[in-house]
């Protein structure tokens, strides 16, 4: 079609091919080619002087209409990637969706105002296709279980401990791993293992801490609370908890041991081209948890 319409424009096989790039034989073999899919003449080849059939002039008129109807779809496509619009629904652990909301969101939603975000919070993994969801974001310590979604890595965060100060004015900072035995130690229900840490030094020596049953919760956001209230000494990734140690509303404890690392991980469908909203979460989250690992 587009070939036929440069040689309308042209008037001529060796303008068109010159126009497209294309030789003459070129143009001319694309012509018969459509003619033969048409079952028509196109153009008049009777006489020296280039004109078009009355199907010819028929066609010429659909071709520069299609063409333009592509041509402003490609546009709007094209534009839509560098200005994403639209729904998005993400499903994320309560940590990015709630402890993490504020250090992300207002940036994501000034960059992309067109994006209408749906966020769903949980930490068990969800069918992307049963429950609607273009995009979701997982936190692991392990290896990922094959699901056959496209998996990308965004980043690598280290597991410490913190108290609040109110707990550490009253019942003193540890000092070895040993000392957590004569505190209250808050237990996540959701870990691998949530009745004990294992804490790993500088030089690789592990030590194997017992927790007690004080208390113990299977959501984040409520360990997060019981933190901050003083109730103990708590793990979570840097990651969720660096706004509490830059505001001092918490405090690492041991500083010098990790209780290992989780990776932060986009899951999403496989398809040959990635939705331009999805991308554009992907990329920004990527981009934000970076940033986050410069200024720690």
């Amino acid at each position: 079609m587009r070939v036929f319409v440069a040689l309308v424009q042209a008037r001529s096989f060796s303008g068109a091919g010159q126009a497209l790039g294309m030789s003459h034989s070129s143009v001319s073999r694309q012509l018969t080619q459509t003619e033969a899919a048409l079952g028509v003449a196109l153009v008049n080849r009777s006489t020296r002087r280039f004109s078009l059939t009355h199907a010819g002039e028929r066609y010429h008129r659909h071709c520069v209409d299609i063409l333009a109807r592509i041509d402003a779809m490609a546009d709007t496509i094209a534009d839509e990637r560098e200005h994403p619009v639209g729904p998005l629904r993400v499903s994320v652990p309560l940590a990015v969706g709630t402890l993490e909301l504020s250090a992300w969101l207002p940036a994501f939603r000034l960059r992309y105002p067109d994006i209408d975000l749906t966020l769903s919070c949980s930490d068990p993994f969800v069918d992307l296709l049963t429950e609607g969801v273009d995009l979701a974001l997982r936190i692991s310590s392990a290896p990922l279980p094959d699901s056959g979604l496209m998996a990308k890595r965004l980043t690598a965060s280290d597991t410490v401990l913190v108290a609040s100060p109110t707990y550490l004015s009253q019942y003193g900072l540890p000092r070895t791993p040993n000392d957590l035995a004569s505190h209250q130690c808050l237990r996540f229900a959701g870990a691998s293992s949530p009745d004990t840490w294992r804490l790993a030094d500088s030089d690789g020596a592990t030590h194997h801490v017992a927790l007690g049953g004080g208390f113990t919760t299977d959501a984040i956001t409520a360990l997060y609370a019981a933190s901050l209230a003083g109730a103990g000494i708590a793990a979570f990734t840097g990651h969720t908890v660096r706004a509490a140690l830059a505001y001092g509303t918490l405090v690492r404890v041991l500083p010098q041991y990790s209780l290992g690392r989780s990776h932060y991980y986009a899951l999403y469908p496989r398809t040959r081209h990635v939705n331009a909203r999805v991308r554009a979460f992907i990329d920004f989250m990527a981009e934000h948890y970076r940033e986050a690992q410069s200024i720690a």
